[in-house]
């Protein structure tokens, strides 16, 4: 049977689009931070029928299927985790099919699988709209469909998680049935094979859109929802029943290959505010004065503890200059370069860190990257707050930060443009500052927890302090966030030796205390478990448990037939 399966999706793909074997495999069976394991295959079709037909072999020889895009998910969401599948697995890679289509005068866009968000930032730009997500997640080539697939939320206040009830998807029924179900808005005919002919050749025109008056390309609640500072629930988290909804959430346990999601008018002229603090306390009154008095809620708001800051700086320095210089475009391709030596690396019984090292090095070579007044208030303050504004929000914010600082604890810098895009280009360069770290002090560090945690919006304490058992355990700790939405990504690099499922437990009950949800936006991956009420989604739109098995802890067996399986 496997066999009769290869050469199927061998003459569906070709060959230059089957990979078989290890070494062919690597780059997509290894997470970009997390999670590995065997797979039989990966099929990277290049037209969204051949991505159908690629189901129709992987359902007909009832093997798993693992869909993924740029492998850019930080809890290892996209690729298999460890062992315990009762069926082989085919990784299907949807970066080949990466169009976009601009609809409704730019007002929306109908996004193919592998359509990257920095790819749409800049057919957007032109005609002065903007996606959901502007910096972050774009800035190592993440895809629109896995934000929509993960509810991830991105920096932007006033956007929400990335959400939409438009999609056109595939999924396997109870009877083990694959079929097509086409709730895009978009008519293009009735068999599958003709719905996805004319969405692959873009047969389709104006008069073939419907309205979305009454199906959400966007969370459009958000902007009023994030404002409620007085609610013990967190503004958004990922399992959040009230955006789960078929694509929305579904972390891959269907098979989606189109998008339908709303664009955001951009602002014309933009100013960043830099805050530094001693007090989270005088943060936390910031955050709860802009949201419930101000008429125009800033773009985005980043807090930055020092310690991250300093950790960016140096881990994050070559990811901040090489986006510099070449933009996001090229960063996809570099991480698959890097890749590809780590594993020729591994092939050769070498460590698989030394690209970092290489990196990291050549990195300290350069002069001091970051502006002189920032590096200033990394020295003077323990908290920072970057808040991005545009339009009359920029008056708005000028008078009241005039009106507060200076204060006991803290003052603010109304940056020059540079400024304001190197204080935001740190911060984002975070999440490969961690894992850099991580690679070259392995004689220090066991390795990552890292948490990606929702705050309850009338949560005033919210700055955590760890008990001194837990605290003895860790080497540095990483602190970032979306924090007007009180989302915060707490990473922890844990001394050589330690436990790191022993501690995360510990903080993970401490959390749960505090009454914050977790994930945040990252999804569950293999890192958490999936709560009830998102493993009854999970049920729901993949009844056999063909897709993305194991995902949240769940089982990994057919027809979900044994309990969650515990973490590797």
């Amino acid at each position: 049977m496997t066999m009769t399966l290869l050469n199927s999706l061998e003459r569906i793909l070709g060959k230059r689009h089957l990979h078989v074997g290890d070494r062919a495999t690597r780059l997509y069976r290894k997470g970009y931070r997390y999670g590995d394991g065997e797979v039989l295959c990966v099929a990277r079709p290049g037209t969204l029928l051949e991505q159908w037909r690629v189901m129709e072999a992987c359902v007909a020889a009832d093997v798993v299927m693992i869909f993924q895009a740029a492998n850019t998910g930080l809890t290892g969401g996209s690729t298999p985790f460890g062992e315990g599948y009762d069926r082989p697995i085919v990784i299907i890679n949807t970066m080949r099919n990466d169009r976009i289509d601009i609809i409704d005068d730019g007002r929306q866009v109908i996004c193919m699988p592998g359509a990257r968000l920095d790819s749409l930032e800049r057919v957007l730009k032109p005609l002065g709209r903007e996606p959901h997500s502007v910096i972050g997640s774009t800035c190592i080539g993440a895809s629109v469909t896995g934000g929509v697939c993960n509810n991830s939320g991105g920096s932007l206040v006033q956007r929400g998680p990335s959400y939409t009830q438009l999609s056109l998807f595939a999924q396997v029924d109870g009877t083990g049935r694959l079929h097509l179900v086409n709730h895009l808005g978009v008519e293009l005919g009735e068999e599958p094979e003709e719905i996805l002919r004319r969405l692959d050749t873009k047969d389709y025109g104006a008069h073939d859109i419907q309205s979305s008056a009454n199906a959400w390309a966007s969370d459009r609640e958000y902007h009023q929802h994030v404002r409620d500072i007085d609610s013990d629930k967190p503004a958004r988290f990922n399992a959040d029943p009230r955006r789960l909804y078929e694509a929305s959430g579904s972390a891959g346990k269907i098979g989606i290959f189109a998008t339908r999601l709303d664009t955001f008018v951009a602002d014309e002229e933009e100013q960043v505010f830099y805050i530094g603090s001693q007090s989270p306390g005088e943060l936390e009154e910031i955050r709860r004065n802009i949201l419930s008095t101000f008429e125009h809620l800033p773009i985005a708001g980043e807090y930055m503890h020092q310690d991250a800051y300093r950790i960016c700086q140096s881990y994050g320095k070559d990811l901040f200059l090489f986006i510099k210089a070449f933009g996001t475009t090229r960063v996809p391709m570099a991480f698959a370069m890097k890749s590809r030596v780590d594993g020729l690396c591994e092939r050769l019984g070498l460590c698989s860190a030394i690209s970092d090292r290489i990196l990291q090095g050549v990195a300290s070579l350069f002069p001091d990257h970051l502006p002189k007044r920032l590096n200033e208030y990394r020295d003077r303050f323990t908290h920072h707050l970057m808040l991005r504004t545009g339009g009359p929000c920029i008056a708005e914010m000028r008078a009241y930060l005039g009106s507060h600082f200076p204060s006991e604890t803290g003052s603010f810098i109304e940056c020059t443009p540079d400024e304001g895009n190197a204080a935001f280009l740190n911060r984002f360069a975070s999440g490969g500052a961690v894992v850099r770290y991580r690679a070259v002090n392995t004689r220090t560090c066991e390795g990552i927890v890292p948490l990606d945690v929702a705050l309850p919006r009338n949560l005033t304490d919210w700055f955590e302090t760890l008990p001194p058992e837990i605290e003895s355990k860790i080497v540095k700790k990483v602190y970032v966030g979306h924090f007007l939405c009180h989302v915060i990504h707490q990473e922890y690099l844990i001394k050589k030796g330690e436990d790191l499922e022993a501690i995360e437990r510990e903080i993970l009950k401490l959390l749960t205390a505090r009454g914050a949800e977790y994930p945040a936006e990252h999804n569950v991956g293999h890192l958490y478990e999936a709560k009830p009420a998102l493993e009854a989604f999970y049920r729901e739109l993949d009844p056999t448990n063909r897709f993305n098995p194991g995902i949240g802890k769940t089982s990994k067996q057919r027809d979900w037939s044994c309990a969650k399986m515990p973490r590797l």
